[in-house]
C-alpha cells in the first residue's frame, strides 16, 4: 500500500501523537544534565552529546528513507541543523535546562524574521505581537544572566539554537515535496560528519552503560518523536500543533528537577528564567491560540448545522 493510500489517523489520534512527541522531546534536559557523562570535559560535553545523539538517531532513521535526492537548499539546512544540535546541547550543559529550551522556543520569532527578509512574507498584527513578547522574554533572560555573570555563554548558545532552528525550518519549508525521512536523516548524518573531527581528538570516554543511554537518547528524543510529529501533522492543523508542543518547555525543568535535584550539579531556574519564559509563552499563545479557538468554533457550528439539517 502506498503512502497516498494509507489511512490517516483521526483528529484525536493525531493530537495524541503530537502530544507524545512533545513529551519525548522534553526528556532532553534529563539526558543532557545526567551525571553519566561527567567523564567528558565540560567544554566538549555538548559536542559529544550532540554527536552521539545524532549518530544513534541516524542509524534508526536510515532504513526509513525512500526517495533520496539533492537540492542546494539542503546545504544551509544541514549546516544550521548541526549548529542547532551543538548549541542546544551546549546550552543544556552550561546552564539551566529551562533557559535552553525556552530560548530555543524563540524559533517562531526568528522564522518570522527570516520569512519576511528571505521569503518576502507578510506580517500580521498577531505575528508582530508574538515577536515583541518573545523578544522581551529573551532580552530579560540575557540581560540578567550577563548582569549576574552566570551562564551568559549558555544563554548565547540557547539563542543560537533558536536562530539556527529557524534556519532549518525555513530551508525545509522550501522543500515540501522532498521525503521528510530523507531530510531528517540527512540532517543527522551531516551533524555526525561535521562534529566527527572534534570527537576524534577526544580521549576521554564514559562507561558503556552511558553509551546505551545515549542510544535511548537518540531513539526516544529524536527519531521516534519526529516520526510521531510528522504523522500527527497529517490530521492536526499547524496552530493546534504549535500549542500542543508547548508541553515540551513546560515539562523540561520538571523532569530535570525530579531526576537530578539531589545531585550537586543541579541548578534550579532563576526567577528571570520563569519571567522570560512567561513572556515567550504568552507571545506564542497569543499568536497560535486564537486561530485554534476559532477553528474549533467553526467545526462546532458546522457540526450543529449538520445535525439541524438531518433533523
Amino acid at each position: 500500500m502506498s503512502s497516498e493510500q494509507q489511512p490517516q489517523a483521526g483528529p484525536w489520534a493525531g493530537r495524541l501523537q503530537i502530544f507524545i512527541a512533545a513529551v519525548l522531546w522534553s526528556t532532553s534536559g534529563f539526558f543532557a544534565q545526567a551525571p553519566w557523562f561527567d567523564a567528558w570535559p565540560e567544554e566538549v560535553r555538548g559536542v559529544m552529546l550532540a554527536f552521539w545523539r545524532s549518530f544513534f538517531a541516524m542509524l534508526i532513521l536510515l532504513p526509513l528513507v525512500r526517495r533520496p535526492t539533492w537540492r542546494w537548499q539542503m546545504l544551509p539546512m544541514v549546516v544550521c541543523f548541526a549548529l542547532m544540535v551543538w548549541s542546544f546541547m551546549a546550552a543544556m550543559v552550561y546552564g539551566p535546562a529551562a533557559n535552553a529550551i525556552w530560548l530555543q522556543y524563540l524559533s517562531p520569532a526568528w522564522v518570522l524574521v527570516g520569512g519576511v527578509v528571505l521569503l518576502r512574507e507578510k506580517v500580521s498584527a498577531a505575528d508582530g505581537r508574538m515577536f515583541l513578547f518573545c523578544l522581551g522574554g529573551v532580552l530579560l533572560i540575557l540581560s540578567m544572566e550577563m548582569y549576574r555573570g552566570s551562564a551568559w555563554y549558555a544563554t548565547a548558545m540557547g539563542i543560537l539554537s533558536g536562530v539556527t532552528f529557524a534556519g532549518v525550518v525555513i530551508s525545509m519549508r522550501s522543500m515540501r515535496d522532498v521525503d521528510p525521512a530523507w531530510l531528517i536523516t540527512l540532517n543527522h548524518s551531516a551533524t555526525v560528519l561535521l562534529l566527527l573531527p572534534w570527537i576524534w581528538r577526544q580521549s576521554a570516554t564514559v562507561p558503556t552503560a552511558s553509551y546505551v543511554a545515549l542510544g535511548f537518547f537518540g531513539v526516544f528524543q529524536l527519531s521516534l518523536p519526529y516520526l510521531l510529529f510528522a504523522r500527527g501533522l497529517r490530521s492536526t492543523p499547524s496552530p493546534e500543533a504549535a500549542v500542543l508542543t508547548l508541553v515540551e518547555p513546560i515539562l523540561v525543568p520538571i523532569w530535570v528537577y525530579l531526576a537530578w535535584h539531589h545531585h550537586p550539579s543541579y541548578e534550579a531556574p532563576r526567577w528571570w528564567t520563569w519571567a522570560g519564559a512567561a513572556l515567550i509563552l504568552f507571545g506564542l499563545l497569543s499568536r497560535y491560540l486564537p486561530p485554534l479557538v476559532q477553528a474549533m468554533q467553526r467545526r462546532r457550528r458546522r457540526h450543529s448545522d449538520t445535525l439541524r439539517d438531518e433533523s
